[in-house]
C-alpha cells in the first residue's frame, strides 16, 4: 500500500533535504565516490590552493543543482517529470558530497555564499517549474550544458597531480551529460542563445566570487 504524504510531510522532506544541502558533510552520497582507489600524484601547496578554489566552484555548482532541481520539483506539472527531477537530484547528491569529501582531503572549505546562490536557485527552479514543464526540463538542459562546459574547463585547469578532483570531475561530467540529454529526450525546449549568454553572465559571476570566498 503506497503511503499518502501530507503536506507537512512534504514540508519536512523539503527541510531535511536543505540542510543536507547546506550544512558541511551532511549529504550521504548513494554511490561511492569515483576517486576510491585513486592515488594522488605531487602537489605543492599552489596547486593545492588552485585545486580548492576549482572544487569549492564545484561544490557550490552542485548546491545550485540541487536547489533548481527541488524548486522545479515542487511546481512540475507531471508526475513523471517530478519524478525523473528527484532522480537527478540524488545524483547531484552524490556530487556535493563527493566535492565535500574532496575539499576536506584537500584541507579546504565549503563557499560562505551557498546559502545565497541555493536560495536564488530554489527560486529560479520553482519559478521555471510553475511557468510549464517544457521550459522547465529546458531550463535543466541549458544549466547541464553549462555545468558540462565549466567541468570540461576546470579537468583542464587542475593540477597534473590531483587525480582524485579529476576522477571525481569525470564521472560528474558524465552523469550532468545524461541529465541534458535526458531533458531534451523529455521535451525540454530548446533555449536561444541569448537566454543562455544571460546564464554564463550569471554562472561567471558565481565562480568568480566562490572561488576564493
Amino acid at each position: 500500500m503506497n503511503r499518502q504524504y501530507s503536506r507537512n510531510d512534504h514540508l519536512i522532506q523539503q527541510f531535511d533535504t536543505i540542510l543536507r544541502t547546506l550544512v558541511p558533510h551532511a549529504a550521504q552520497p548513494s554511490r561511492p565516490s569515483p576517486a576510491a582507489g585513486v592515488d594522488d600524484g605531487d602537489i605543492d601547496e599552489a596547486e593545492r590552493s588552485h585545486a580548492v578554489g576549482l572544487m569549492r566552484i564545484n561544490h557550490t555548482g552542485e548546491v545550485c543543482a540541487q536547489a533548481l532541481y527541488q524548486g522545479q520539483g515542487l511546481t512540475a506539472k507531471l508526475a513523471d517529470i517530478r519524478s525523473q527531477m528527484e532522480q537527478a537530484a540524488q545524483e547531484e547528491i552524490d556530487h556535493l558530497a563527493w566535492c565535500d569529501a574532496r575539499l576536506e582531503e584537500l584541507d579546504g572549505r565549503t563557499s560562505l555564499l551557498n546559502p545565497l546562490f541555493y536560495g536564488a536557485s530554489f527560486g529560479l527552479g520553482a519559478v521555471a517549474g510553475a511557468v510549464g514543464d517544457q521550459v522547465s526540463l529546458g531550463f535543466v538542459a541549458a544549466t547541464e550544458e553549462q555545468v558540462g562546459e565549466h567541468l570540461e574547463e576546470h579537468l583542464e585547469a587542475l593540477p597534473s597531480g590531483d587525480r582524485r578532483s579529476r576522477a571525481v570531475l569525470e564521472k560528474m561530467r558524465e552523469d550532468e551529460a545524461h541529465h541534458e540529454r535526458w531533458a531534451l529526450e523529455a521535451g525540454g525546449a530548446q533555449f536561444p542563445a541569448p537566454i543562455k549568454a544571460g546564464m554564463r553572465l550569471v554562472s561567471k559571476l558565481m565562480t568568480t566570487s566562490v572561488y576564493r570566498v
